[in-house]
């Protein structure tokens, strides 16, 4: 596979670039962000672009991947709804229908949430957002489009959230992290298991669009997916 990666430097896109570069038939990892991802690696490929609502300019680049794994966000704290919109929309749909005629047959993974609003009438601006970029996704007529919904994700590898509070977040989490689960493993993943399961979905699609975080969870504990 080659796969495309928007978002490498945050803790998500951390997991899943490191599961990319370890896994034996993904052949080349292409990474598009504003920031070096500071890694170095035969197969890795980075474009560091100013500003990614335009990436005409990289047409040729952007050419026949299997797979993009987007995993761009920010957090909703502070922001107005327009504000959060212009990211979580506005720029996720851009770069999607960027993608689509470049390539027709990739798979498209975005990185949701858990408690994303599909009917887009919830009272949190977040929820409401997330869900209208997750039901315009669907309508594009890539290959396929999964959505992922996880919930708490513990960093491993000496990966860390990019944003302050959330590394003081994982810090306190990090000691009852193993026991929370256990007793409710529907509620905790890990990067390398989220990286996992989407590079598992990009290979052999999944009988959902969304996958909620029982979803991750089973797909991790099982090793594989199926459509």
């Amino acid at each position: 596979m080659r796969v495309l990666i928007f978002g490498a430097t945050g803790m998500i896109g951390q997991g899943v670039l490191r599961e990319s570069l370890l896994a034996n038939d993904v052949e080349e990892v292409a990474v598009v962000g504003r920031s070096a991802t500071g890694q170095r690696h035969g197969r890795l490929r980075e474009y560091l672009v100013p500003e990614l609502h335009d990436l005409s300019g990289l047409s040729a680049q952007l050419s026949d991947f299997d797979a993009c794994f987007f995993c761009l966000g920010v957090s909703a704290a502070g922001l107005t709804e327009v504000e959060y919109s212009r990211v979580t929309f506005d720029l996720t749909l851009s770069i999607a229908r960027l993608l689509l005629p470049l390539n027709p047959a990739m798979t498209f993974v975005y990185v949701s949430g858990a408690g994303t609003d599909s009917s887009e009438r919830s009272r949190l601006m977040w929820a409401r957002v997330k869900g209208k970029t997750e039901n315009a996704l669907r309508q594009l007529p890539f290959r396929a489009v999964y959505l992922f919904r996880p919930g708490l994700i513990r960093p491993l590898h000496g990966i860390q959230a990019r944003t302050p509070w959330y590394r003081v977040f994982y810090r306190v989490l990090s000691p009852v992290a193993a026991m929370l689960g256990a007793v409710a493993p529907t509620l905790i993943t890990s990067t390398e298991e989220l990286g996992r399961v989407m590079l598992a979905v990009a290979r052999r699609g999944f009988a959902s669009p969304v996958l909620e975080m029982a979803d991750i969870r089973r797909l991790a504990l099982t090793g594989h997916s199926s459509r």
